[in-house]
């Protein structure tokens, strides 16, 4: 038997062994304070950009970026990271992949979970990702929870919400890990998961540098509350909570770099942000949703980084001179199309074409905007880099070029189906149909793209060039 019932404020379906025992008090996982005296990497300030883990070689720096969508974007950025993988090219006189050269993979929403799944486990994630999570009925297997005696009675309690269920499923994806336990590997790319203040509407970035600002320890935190946290789409979704201990440690004060924040509006935008937290007594919790309602593409935090630290170069100071021939970003978009056409009726929405409209209508407007700025801002650092590679003292070699790639589903190659794939749902289960059509659109899509052929000739350059100087790119 289920019944309906009021808990702390909520509306609960409960079976009837949860109302015997009343409602829940189920408390999930809370991230700690930093303990006395511990040492935490929080950059060189608000502006700082995330920096990559153990580098392979300086010489080529790449970033991939893995936008919101669910199960689709998780299909089609897999199909984009084997292509990448099955690109070969040579570095410093070493053979190698262009995705083994991927200092840092950012994501958001759907694309956190592969993100996080490839920073996790790398190339497993070519044979583990599809059966671990694509090819689960991923969706039922959570309702089926909600529905089940344990799972609610957990969420009759009023601090324990859907995605704290959410979270759980993707415990098993991610067994167990993490922040700290990927920082112990010691390899693979830096993983940056992006969610966004319901309060403030503000990006909330796992980095270190966010966490010290609060005082806790991204170490500790499990990749499954992140991931969570990043998917939470609002009405759908309940919030995820961290709480507030800014005050309590000293890194909190690093990372107010007073003069920095005078520099430019994004400086003095990632300002306000770190300030919104400084006082614990006035939000000593903080709730959490998806974060791609803050930048569904996960481009826009690295870009308002590089910007506020006043000059690319600044953004490579840990370089040593001459040494970055080639930086690479890869953003891949894949926005769905809206259900329906709205526009062509006169009568009155429903509820449910509002609904549409609103979290892919104007999400649609937001990413474009956010694309046109990409590529805005891909022209000013390309400038920027022309002007100071080879100089004294620059990171950047007098060859150094930027690529900013830009991989879109709605620019899969005809007969792809791709009209098709375009309204597949933004959920977390789709058919294993639509995962096969994905993953090839995201290798094929790659494959055809202008900017991507022009990085590979570049590539070869740069590998020709170096043998015939017979010098080694990394020890310059």
């Amino acid at each position: 038997m289920r019944i309906t019932l009021e808990c702390g404020g909520r509306l609960a379906v409960v079976t009837a062994a949860a109302l015997i025992a009343g409602c829940s008090t189920t408390h999930p996982w809370l991230n700690a304070p930093l303990p006395p005296l511990a040492e935490t990497d929080v950059g060189s300030g608000i502006g700082s950009m995330p920096t990559a883990g153990p580098k392979k070689s300086p010489s080529v720096i790449t970033a991939v970026a893995l936008s919101g969508g669910g199960a689709r974007a998780a299909a089609f950025g897999l199909g984009v990271l084997e292509e990448m993988k099955a690109t070969r090219i040579e570095v410093d006189g070493r053979k190698t992949t262009l995705l083994d050269e991927v200092e840092l993979i950012s994501g958001v929403s759907g694309g956190s979970i592969l993100a996080s799944y490839y920073a996790a486990f790398g190339d497993e994630t070519f044979t583990r990702f599809e059966p671990d999570f694509l090819d689960t009925d991923f969706q039922s297997r959570l309702i089926g929870y909600a529905l089940a005696p344990v799972g609610s009675y957990r969420l009759s309690s009023p601090w324990y919400g859907r995605s704290n269920a959410l979270e759980d499923r993707l415990g098993s994806v991610f067994r167990g890990l993490t922040f700290g336990d990927l920082k112990a590997r010691g390899r693979g790319p830096r993983l940056l998961v992006t969610a966004t203040d319901l309060t403030t509407g503000a990006p909330f970035e796992f980095t270190p540098e966010q966490f010290a600002l609060i005082c806790s320890d991204l170490d500790s935190v499990p990749l499954s509350f992140a991931v969570a946290a990043s998917s939470s789409v609002p009405v759908l979704l309940s919030p995820m909570t961290l709480r507030n201990y800014a005050g309590s440690c000293p890194q909190s004060d690093k990372v107010y770099d007073e003069a920095m924040a005078d520099r430019n509006l994004a400086a003095r935008l990632l300002r306000m942000i770190a300030k919104s937290y400084h006082d614990s007594g006035e939000r000593p919790y903080l709730h959490l949703v998806d974060g791609g309602l803050a930048d569904n593409l996960g481009v826009r935090g690295l870009l308002d980084h590089v910007t506020a630290r006043g000059s690319l170069r600044d953004s490579f100071v840990q370089m040593a001179p001459g040494s970055v021939h080639r930086v690479v970003l890869v953003s891949v978009n894949s926005e769905r199309d809206l259900g329906e056409r709205l526009d062509d009726d006169a009568r009155v929405p429903n509820t449910g074409q509002v609904l549409d409209a609103l979290v892919f209508g104007a999400g649609s407007r937001a990413t474009a905007e956010t694309s046109a700025m990409v590529v805005d801002a891909a022209q000013r650092l390309a400038r920027e880099l022309a002007a100071d590679r080879g100089s004294a003292g620059s990171p950047f070699a007098a060859d150094a070029e930027l690529f900013v790639i830009g991989i879109r589903l709605r620019d899969a190659p005809d007969g792809m189906h791709r009209r098709e794939l375009l309204q597949v749902p933004t959920a977390l289960t789709i058919s294993p149909g639509q995962v096969h059509d994905l993953r090839e659109a995201g290798r094929r899509t790659l494959r055809a793209s202008p900017e991507f052929q022009d990085l590979l000739r570049s590539l070869t350059r740069l590998s020709s060039a170096s043998a015939a100087n017979g010098v080694d790119n990394s020890t310059r």
